[in-house]
């Protein structure tokens, strides 16, 4: 009979402030992401720190692992959702992505379209993170194509919703971002969906 080993105090609290972290990098960006408030946020005292992680660098290519992989298992797992009740999975992840819960969620959505252009200014470690993260995205959305798309597509695709998320938050979380949203939605459904669902 096996059993299941408990995580320790320490490596929750690790958690806890990878997740922390992650969400803030998303929030506030790489600059703004400094030890004290991550700790602080998490719930723990800023000296205890060190005990978790040699330096801030550190914790950000933890952080934007983490990141990134949430977002891949979350787009894998709405594809797989959507196949198993016969829905078009690039049909759902265009939606989801391009959606006004998106545009106003950047503390919890895509790492990618959150920091995309901070990734190159960051440290080696960092950017070696960060280039993961955009190849997870890359396959994520590759593994959504309709039948028949050529598998190169996914970069142009993946590419074209960033830039729009990006580009919608520039603008705000009102009409002019969400009509941007909408209007990119609607042209890769009808060019890649062949079920042209709008």
């Amino acid at each position: 009979m096996s059993t299941t080993r408990q995580p320790s105090r320490k490596e929750l609290s690790h958690q806890r402030i990878v997740e922390t972290a992650a969400r803030a990098i998303r929030r506030e960006g790489f600059a703004g992401v400094g030890v004290a408030d991550i700790m602080k946020e998490a719930g723990l005292t800023h000296g205890g720190f060190y005990a978790h992680f040699p330096s801030r660098d550190a914790l950000l290519v933890e952080a934007i692992e983490s990141a990134g992989l949430e977002n891949a298992k979350n787009v894998l797992s709405s594809a797989q959702d959507a196949r198993l009740r016969g829905i078009s999975a690039f049909h759902k992840l265009v939606v989801g992505y391009l959606s006004e819960a998106h545009l106003k969620s950047a503390e919890i959505g895509c790492a990618v379209a959150a920091l995309a252009s901070e990734m190159p200014r960051q440290s080696t470690a960092v950017q070696k993170a960060a280039g993961q993260s955009v190849r997870r995205m890359l396959d994520a959305v590759q593994q959504a194509l309709p039948p028949g798309v050529e598998p190169e597509a996914a970069a142009s695709i993946a590419s074209q919703m960033v830039g729009a998320l990006q580009m919608a938050r520039a603008l705000g979380a009102n009409a002019e971002g969400k009509s941007l949203l909408a209007a990119v939605r609607r042209q890769l459904l009808a060019q890649y969906d062949t079920r042209r669902h709008l």
